[in-house]
């Protein structure tokens, strides 16, 4: 007999998950998500098999894969060299069979790319960042954990599971930090995580300033650098390497699934650093490790972007040209100093309406963003220019979004 039966009513689990589903749906923040398949080669062309009899061109304004490095020839002959040298899979953890060359290689070049001592890979930015946050807060008994409130979900959740005391910093406040920071106890650990750009708002940590503040209160520094690594710096180690920083910070963390364009995570850090998560983090110990084909690939895009700034300099102009675009056609654009370009609309079910019209009538494929990846009132358009993208596109794209705009007279910029 079930507990639910003996307490005189029965669960109805069909009714709870598909309430569950209403509310979605009622807040205008029910994701779907597109099927498509992305063309090698002429990316950010693809083919769009939703709603239709065969695939639709399409063209891609919301990718993550903001330099194109995962159509790059070099990556894929890496990928497939490796392929066809040793398979498929990585044979287990990497304690019992999946410590391949591939992956001691690639996290050499990744300790050399932030000027560390050592890196370590893990399977993805989300498990790179949740693992590492609650280890090291497990490790350091007492320890306080400094938040911006803007933080990755990833971040957050590290957090939350190192099951510490954390303090939640209004975002890019430095006075708010220090004021956190100095209430408490001098002798307590102390650990500020942050990001070098953050996603959605376009915007960069003062990262220099929070490092002033980590010396002043002795305290370690934890940067999330997942919209950054291969974007800035002149070999493509972040914000931190082009503001020359990176040597002030404890834990410099990165993903192998954005810029370069394969997946993957790692952090890079000094050698103890590195052996403790090594040692005492289940989401590295426990899981399967990273495909040597995915490790292949990332390592030739890691290696090109340390010495070539083509990529880069080719995504910063073309993400100026479309804010300057966008910004002419009176288009609310979230200016920023860098290559994200967000649109505000501040409503969840104009958002996805905007969304659905670009794809159905346009042929263009951006996501709208609602909560909980942002606060509700302030959901937006995405989008991530990349040096494939075209004036053309550009132009396409600005005259589709004011005509747009103009047809569920949607609020202009000032």
């Amino acid at each position: 007999m079930s507990i639910d039966t003996l307490a005189g009513k029965p669960v109805d689990y069909s009714r709870a998950f598909s309430q569950a589903i209403d509310r979605l749906h009622a807040e205008g923040r029910y994701r779907v998500f597109i099927d498509i398949l992305r063309n090698k080669g002429h990316y950010p062309s693809a083919r769009c098999f939703a709603g239709h009899n065969g695939p639709k061109p399409i063209t891609v304004w919301c990718s993550n894969d903001y330099l194109a490095m995962g159509q790059h020839p070099k990556v894929i002959a890496a990928m497939e060299e490796a392929l066809h040298d040793v398979g498929a899979g990585s044979g287990g953890t990497r304690n019992i069979g999946g410590n391949t060359h591939y992956h001691v290689d690639l996290e050499g070049e990744l300790a050399d790319l932030h000027g560390k001592e050592g890196a370590l890979l893990f399977t993805s930015g989300y498990v790179s960042n949740e693992a590492t946050l609650a280890t090291l807060a497990k490790v350091l008994p007492g320890c306080i954990i400094y938040s911006d409130e803007l933080n990755h979900a990833s971040m957050i959740a590290g957090i939350r599971n190192a099951g510490c005391e954390k303090r939640v910093f209004r975002h890019n406040d430095l006075a708010h930090l220090e004021e956190l920071l100095a209430a408490d106890d001098p002798a307590t650990p102390k650990l500020i995580a942050f990001e070098s750009v953050y996603s959605m708002e376009g915007d960069v940590a003062p990262i220099a300033s929070i490092c002033d503040l980590a010396d002043k209160y002795n305290a370690l520094t934890y940067l999330d650098e997942v919209h950054a690594v291969g974007m800035y710096g002149p070999r493509g180690g972040g914000i931190s390497e082009r503001d020359d920083v990176a040597h002030r910070l404890t834990i410099i963390e990165g993903t192998l699934g954005k810029a370069f364009g394969v997946m993957g995570g790692y952090i890079a850090a000094d050698t103890t650093i590195i052996d403790v998560i090594r040692s005492y983090a289940p989401g590295f110990i426990f899981t399967t490790s990273l495909s040597p084909v995915l490790v292949a690939g990332v390592l030739a895009s890691v290696r090109h972007l340390k010495s070539s700034s083509a990529e880069r300099e080719g995504q910063q102009a073309a993400a100026a040209r479309l804010k300057a675009m966008m910004t002419e056609a009176g288009l609310p654009v979230m200016i920023g100093d860098t290559h994200i370009v967000p649109l505000m609309v501040g409503d969840p079910v104009k958002a996805k309406k905007i969304s659905d019209v670009l794809l159905a009538e346009y042929g263009i494929y951006v996501q709208p963003i609602n909560y909980p990846t942002v606060p509700r009132g302030t959901e937006r358009l995405r989008f991530t220019p990349g040096p494939a993208h075209s004036e053309a596109m550009m132009q396409e794209l600005t005259e589709a979004l004011a005509e747009i705009w103009d047809r569920l007279e949607l609020r202009k910029a000032a």
